[in-house]
């Protein structure tokens, strides 16, 4: 009996957060819980008749209640982050070796600057308080105004180890976008070589043009008379990749300044980081982090 892998969804609040867990063999709760969560058998007691244990979807307090393969449980993680709080970041998972942010538009991944405002400064800020001697390590970039889910490593060695295999260490990574007009298909692939120029400019070509061959798969989620909200997925990571193939479609992101055409309907860029999904660099294990579709995006589908 092992889980198959875990989730977390980052849109609920610290007291709301669970671990996710599918059965898969026959057990009682209690000795399924007991030998997953490597608890006291106190503490899994008071979780469960706490109300803090959900079997698809509902709350279970019976200690014997049978599981069967297949099921889902949840399990409620009350502990509660208190030295954390910043406007522009929230941390959605941590451990000793990790630590997963989501990240609002308007500050940057890590330092441009002495004063400029970036999550590697905030994270160190926080290691600091907290009395943890380590200091966050960037393994993956988003732009300035693209908000959603990061991971930084706590240690060089963690760094190197996701830098070393990050292609096959990620298994999932989705964003979602609005697009300015309406997409005419609903699904499809985008693959293109973009090369940079030393203005910072991302250029797209159908030919090799010295470039990195770049590939996006979209589809559509929901369209309105003026936009489409479309969910990509990455098969490569090259920068400014979604932007630029979203241009090349003919539909760019809205609020994009370097590669769209002017349609701004929020007031920022309309791309969100949502879901991603990796092995644990150190424990092998699979995990899962995904966030809700911003509000603000899903206001303009009403």
């Amino acid at each position: 009996m092992e889980e198959k892998r875990i989730s977390y969804k980052s849109d609920l609040t610290p007291e709301d957060h669970y671990d996710f867990f599918t059965v898969e063999e026959t057990a009682k709760l209690l000795d399924w819980l007991l030998s997953h969560l490597h608890e006291s058998r106190s503490k899994v007691k008071a979780t469960l008749s706490g109300h803090g244990i959900k079997v698809n979807g509902k709350v279970v307090t019976q200690f014997d209640y049978a599981l069967r393969p297949g099921m889902k449980v949840a399990v409620s993680k009350s502990k509660k982050n208190t030295l954390f709080k910043n406007r522009y970041v929230r941390i959605v998972y941590e451990d000793r070796y990790l630590v997963i942010v989501e990240k609002k538009p308007g500050i940057l991944s890590m330092a441009a600057g002495h004063s400029t405002l970036n999550v590697k400064t905030v994270l160190d800020d926080y290691f600091r308080q907290s009395h943890q001697h380590c200091t966050a390590h960037i393994v993956h970039r988003l732009d300035r105004d693209t908000s959603g889910l990061m991971v930084y490593a706590k240690d060089k060695q963690t760094e190197l180890a996701f830098e070393a295999d990050w292609h096959n260490i990620v298994f999932d990574r989705r964003y979602v976008a609005v697009l300015s007009g309406v997409m005419e298909r609903g699904e499809d692939t985008v693959q293109s070589w973009l090369k940079d120029n030393k203005a910072y400019f991302t250029y797209s070509s159908s030919y090799d043009n010295g470039g990195k061959l770049a590939t996006t798969h979209y589809h559509v989620l929901a369209r309105s008379e003026a936009y489409s909200l479309v969910e990509f997925r990455l098969e490569t990571g090259r920068k400014n990749q979604i932007r630029v193939h979203a241009a090349d479609l003919g539909h760019p992101v809205c609020g994009d300044v370097k590669y769209g055409n002017g349609d701004d309907p929020l007031d920022r860029l309309c791309l969100h980081a949502y879901r991603l999904c990796f092995y644990h660099p150190v424990s092998h294990r699979p995990l899962e982090f995904e966030t809700e579709i911003p509000l603000a995006f899903r206001s303009l589908f009403k």
